[in-house]
């Protein structure tokens, strides 16, 4: 690989990387593949089209069920992390995934417009209690002062825009703002400590760090009569919503949680083309990457403002709220419940190495595998392993290893001592040839949920005054994963689970292994009346099928090398024919009812990530 492989741990491999990876901007003509031979329509590819041909109207529907005609939701508007502005924007998620595999064009101009009402209603929306709301719950288009879990959330359908609209004044405008309220470049939100390399709060955002502990108040937001609406978490009354929070009060200092934010980094990155922000990302990474090692090889759930390990959490590096030791009483059920959300710090890292393609950003994350699991022991004759650590030392143990993480880890390295740590799922089982019905069931099974999700919508008896933001999201009828798995051999980070061993995540960026465009149209996704399904990956080579269902018409796809167009396509098998590639994007054009198997061999991770669209050739 053209990559230098020098560990970035030490801050010095972003300089190598700019020098070693091939620029982005190469417009040299598409390596070109013709295919002609028939293929008789598989039951996958019938499903798969039928899979996307139904989520325009199922959107639509939805859409004018919960938003009105300028494209604000209709609910109850609240400051909170049960029920505020985060999650009024995920009624949409997965909208961009779809159009990115080849959905109606007028389901990302929904999509887009819903985004942009969401930004003005959410900064016109008022606290009257909470006081970072004061002056609207977004201030300059974003959360005044938030956690990541719930900023990270909110930004699902933003981070996306970008592999959809690349030359989207208004969203270059944005992105390249909201990158800066963590670089330290913004006055009005000194969230950066640039010479520690630390986000100051858990709670932060476009005014700057909350420099106090957190109140209930603060998570909760404003008293407000909870009889009328639907509690979808559980509580019954706003006294229980507060006592929710009564201690998530440790949160100032650095926390793992903040890593999300580097997606904001790679974004303003992709879309400007300043490499600062890329810099700034891998120096962040970089930073919690040492604080692991310093931590012996745990990465600590609190840094304190001066950059001391469990600083902010009386000196235990366990500490913070949704930290390693975060096992609140549930004023539900007046019991200890462990929300440890270490495991979502691991998309950080994950950005850091879809920019580098370097594997010392994933040790970090072997390495406090193997600190956990050599802590398992036997309960009742079963070997089990903690997922907690608290003052009496490790505990919360379960059954068998502790395996969070390691599917993405796997996905990334595509080696077989990472695929053996993770529990295998119908999807990889596929890819390995051992679930030959997977595709077809899999795609029926996201066919049946648009019909169920829809068929929720229509017995929903809600309304605008007895509705509160959270509770159109599990009506959403966007099902995206078997498409992000056939038509990209991407994961599906956002919705939980792509495998038993992941945990939910917001506001991700892509990680595919392919990316489908269709060059007839000028636009993402696949071509009209063509399927594609990704059979096998390894860690050189992709293995697909694609057929056009057209009897009549011709199309033209082209083919790019990951989400980003990392991945170089070194050259093409078809049968025992090898054609040389040299290239991210590659053409095919498909005649009438034709398709085939290609495998390509790949040099994964090797080429600078860009959003510039493809050579359209004519």
């Amino acid at each position: 690989m053209n990559i230098d492989r020098r560990s970035l741990l030490g801050g010095s491999g972003a300089l190598a990387l700019s020098v070693a990876l091939p620029a982005a901007s190469a417009r040299a003509a598409l390596p070109a593949i013709l295919i002609d031979t028939p293929m008789a329509a598989p039951r996958w590819a019938i499903l798969q089209r039928h899979l996307l041909a139904t989520q325009l109207d199922a959107a639509t529907a939805f859409h004018d069920r919960y938003f009105n005609a300028r494209h604000e939701i209709q609910a109850f508007l609240r400051w909170g992390a049960n029920d505020g502005p985060d999650d009024a924007i995920e009624a949409i998620n997965d909208w961009p995934y779809l159009y990115l595999a080849g959905a109606d064009d007028r389901l990302l101009t929904l999509a887009r417009a819903v985004q942009e009402a969401h930004f003005a209603q959410y900064s016109r929306a008022r606290t009257t209690d909470v006081p970072m709301g004061r002056n609207g719950m977004y201030v300059r288009d974003f959360p005044p002062q938030m956690d990541w879990q719930h900023i990270s959330e909110g930004l699902t359908t933003f981070n996306l825009l970008g592999l959809c609209e690349p030359t989207d004044a208004k969203l270059i405008a944005r992105a390249r703002r909201f990158a800066d309220f963590y670089t330290g470049r913004d006055p009005k939100a000194p969230n950066y400590d640039t010479k520690l390399h630390l986000i100051r709060s858990m709670f932060n955002g476009s005014i700057g760090p909350l420099m106090r502990p957190a109140t209930m108040l603060d998570w909760a937001g404003d008293p407000f009569d909870t009889r009328p609406f639907e509690m979808v978490h559980g509580e019954t009354s706003y006294q229980e919503t507060l006592e929710h929070y009564r201690d998530y009060t440790e949160t100032v200092g650095d926390n793992p949680l903040n890593l999300h934010s580097t997606a904001l980094g790679f974004n303003a990155w992709m879309l400007t083309g300043e490499d600062r922000f890329r810099d700034w990302m891998l120096g962040y990474v970089d930073a919690w990457a040492g604080r692991a090692r310093a931590n012996g090889g745990i990465m600590p759930s609190n840094i304190g403002p001066d950059g001391t390990i469990g600083g902010g959490a009386g000196g235990k590096w366990y500490g913070g709220t949704y930290g390693w030791g975060f096992s609140p009483v549930s004023p539900v059920t007046g019991k200890r419940e462990d929300r440890n959300r270490m495991p979502r710090a691991i998309m950080g890292f994950m950005n850091a190495y879809l920019a580098t393609g370097n594997d010392d950003y994933l040790q970090v994350w072997r390495d406090q595998n193997a600190r956990i699991n050599a802590a398992s022991r036997k309960i009742d004759g079963v070997l089990c392993a903690p997922t907690m650590h608290g003052d009496q030392g490790w505990y919360s143990f379960r059954p068998g290893p502790y395996r969070l993480n390691t599917g993405e880890i796997w996905y990334l390295t595509m080696r077989e001592s990472d695929r053996a740590a993770m529990a295998p799922t119908p999807w990889t089982d596929f890819l390995g040839g051992q679930a030959p019905d997977w595709p077809e069931q899999a795609l029926l099974a996201d066919i049946a949920r648009v019909q169920t999700q829809m068929a929720r919508v229509r017995e929903d008896r809600t309304t605008a005054q007895t509705r509160l933001a959270d509770n159109p999201i599990e009506r959403n009828p966007a099902s995206v994963t078997a498409l992000l798995h056939q038509t990209m051999g991407a994961i599906h980070v956002a919705r939980p689970p792509w495998s038993p061993n992941s945990p939910n995540q917001g506001g991700t960026l892509m990680f595919a292994r392919v990316r489908p465009f269709d060059a007839d149209r000028r636009r993402p996704g696949l071509p009209q009346d063509v399927a594609l399904l990704v059979e096998k990956l390894e860690a050189d080579s992709t293995t697909l099928s694609v057929v056009n269902l057209n009897p009549a018409y011709s199309r033209h796809l082209i083919l790019r090398g990951g989400g980003y167009g990392e991945h170089r396509i070194e050259a093409t098998w078809i049968g025992d024919r090898r054609m040389s590639a040299g290239s991210r994007d590659i053409s095919i054009r498909l005649a009438p009812g034709a398709g085939t198997r290609i495998v390509l061999e790949m040099q994964r991770y090797s080429q600078k990530p860009t959003l510039d669209r493809p050579v359209w050739q004519s």
